[in-house]
C-alpha cells in the first residue's frame, strides 16, 4: 500500500508564497512520476504541474513562470512552490504518484488566497 500525505497549505495574500510539500510512503519501488492537482470548487480537477522520473517537469499554462516543482528522490518527496498566487488558485491541491501502471492521490490540502 501506498500512502501520500501532503502538508503545506493554508491562507495567503494575494501575491505571496506557499510551499507544498507530499511524502510517498509504503510500498515504493519506482515512482514514474509524481506532481500536483487541483480542483475548486465547481470545477473539475486540473494538471498543475508533474515531474517525471527523469525530471521532465510540465505545467499548466495559468501556472508557468510562477510555481516550481520539484523532487528529493531520496526522501520520496515531490515540493510545489508557489509564488506570486492569485485569488484564482484557490482549490484543494492534491499529491499524485504514479508507479507500476498505478496511480495514487494524497488527501488533499487546501489553499487559499484572499485578494
Amino acid at each position: 500500500q501506498v500512502q501520500l500525505v501532503e502538508s503545506g497549505g493554508g491562507l495567503v495574500q494575494a501575491g505571496g508564497s506557499l510551499r507544498l510539500s507530499c511524502a510517498a510512503s509504503g510500498s515504493i519501488f519506482s515512482i514514474m512520476s509524481m506532481g500536483w492537482y487541483r480542483q475548486a470548487p465547481g470545477k473539475q480537477r486540473e494538471l498543475v504541474a508533474r515531474i517525471n522520473s527523469g525530471s521532465s517537469t510540465n505545467y499548466a499554462d495559468s501556472v508557468k513562470g510562477r510555481f516550481t516543482i520539484f523532487r528529493d528522490s531520496a526522501l520520496n518527496t515531490v515540493y510545489l512552490q508557489m509564488n506570486s498566487l492569485k485569488p484564482e488558485d484557490t482549490a484543494v491541491y492534491y499529491c499524485n504518484m504514479c508507479q507500476n501502471s498505478r496511480c495514487y492521490w494524497g488527501q488533499g490540502t487546501q489553499v487559499t488566497v484572499s485578494s
